[in-house]
């Protein structure tokens, strides 16, 4: 069974090299999104109470995303950086978490599969960073991130997996992935990770 997914918009090579051009926007956005997704998998948490068998792994989700926010903190705070006053609003993600339907149990599982679609772009973007960026620190640092990030975009499928069948869920992961690679594609570069 394939608890991952095949993103359906490949993000180009030049948008690494874009976002690199600013590295320190990168970077303060970068951190941002571990803080956020940290909250997340306790967002998760706290929805769930009455599933304690996924728990577990909800907070180790939450402790790794915080420790690559304390690994970016480190980053920025060896280059003189702050983290900026306000987290600017994340359109690729807001328009996701519209793509989210409203009944109780169909939100949850759009949520984790939407957890899972984003952890695997994080994934790709990371790896491309990695691969741009001349700084040997750096580029040890963006191949570490990405692959922990490619181990929670698994993880998301299969919690969902508890709950819902197989075909259900593959349906749906299907149709947000399509959607997200469409907004992917909407989307203008930036130097920050959506």
């Amino acid at each position: 069974m394939k608890y991952s997914l095949d993103l359906t918009y490949e993000t180009p090579i030049e948008w690494a090299h874009n976002a690199v051009k600013d590295f320190n926007s990168f970077l303060q956005d970068h951190a941002d999104c571990e803080r956020k997704a940290s909250a997340m998998a306790m967002s998760f948490v706290a929805k769930c109470p009455d599933k304690p068998e996924i728990i577990p792994e909800l907070i180790e989700v939450a402790i790794e995303e915080l420790e690559h926010f304390r690994d970016c903190w480190a980053l920025l705070q060896d280059r003189g950086i702050t983290l900026p006053a306000k987290m600017e609003e994340d359109i690729y993600i807001k328009k996701l978490i519209g793509l989210c339907r409203s009944s109780r149990d169909e939100r949850l599982m759009d949520r984790m599969l939407i957890a899972s679609i984003v952890e695997m772009r994080g994934m790709e973007r990371f790896k491309l960073i990695g691969d741009v960026i001349e700084d040997p620190e750096l580029k040890r640092f963006y191949k570490q991130i990405w692959a922990s990030e490619a181990k929670h975009g698994t993880i998301f499928v299969r919690l969902a997996l508890n709950y819902w069948d197989e075909e259900t869920i593959y349906k749906r992961l299907d149709e947000l992935n399509q959607k997200e690679g469409e907004i992917c594609e909407s989307l203008p570069w930036r130097s920050a990770v959506h």
